[in-house]
């Protein structure tokens, strides 16, 4: 690849690049638990108008932030657990074999484990969900951004990832998540994380 020369074009692929983790970091995040006082209180307070009118994300984040503003710490929690938590089946399962095989523990979270060890990733020892759990799956591919081993963190390995292990399954659980009548900051969660990975799917379906 040919370096760019051009400042202001490097400097904005590079912003994109940031916000692109952040994303799948705050949606980590979002997932794996009930978001804190602080992070709520940073939703509630971020600028909602995108840098280009009218861009995709726009909308949906817009939403999400309204939702954010509209309830306190204590309710979003209570959604979270009456949707993620409890004993027994969960009403919203997080975990991609759920959606590629019907059950949990099955192949794909087998597959998924090999493209981890072979990226040299592995589940630490304070996570108590399996690897195929949303969060973690978010976090790969921050990782994957953001990482400074470029032979790992690159758009090839990107790419492959997001097709196989995000793509494959993430909008069914976005839409089963806009249609559970208990949702309501998670609906908008679910109706975000959509729209960025379309954004994302249509930006790798450019890469050659």
């Amino acid at each position: 690849m040919s370096q760019d020369l051009n400042p202001s074009a490097s400097s904005h692929a590079l912003d994109e690049e940031t916000a692109r983790a952040e994303i799948y970091g705050l949606l980590s995040q979002l997932y794996y638990a009930a978001p804190s006082d602080e992070l709520l209180g940073q939703l509630q307070v971020a600028v909602t108008e995108a840098p280009d009118a009218g861009g995709f994300l726009e909308e949906p984040w817009r939403e999400l932030v309204a939702s954010a503003r509209s309830l306190n710490q204590a309710q979003i929690a209570a959604e979270f657990n009456s949707l993620f938590g409890g004993v027994g089946k969960p009403e919203v399962y997080l975990f991609g074999s759920h959606y590629l095989s019907g059950f949990l523990n099955e192949k794909p979270l087998v597959r998924l484990r090999d493209d981890l060890a072979e990226l040299g990733l592995g589940r630490s020892e304070g996570m108590s969900e399996t690897e195929d759990h949303v969060a973690y799956v978010f976090e790969v591919m921050r990782f994957l951004i953001a990482g400074d081993d470029v032979a790992v963190s690159n758009l090839t390995r990107q790419q492959a990832f997001f097709t196989q292990h995000v793509q494959s399954w993430l909008p069914a659980l976005c839409q089963v998540l806009q249609t559970q009548p208990r949702a309501v900051f998670y609906a908008r969660v679910a109706a975000f994380t959509e729209a960025f990975i379309s954004v994302e799917s249509q930006g790798f379906d450019l890469v050659v």
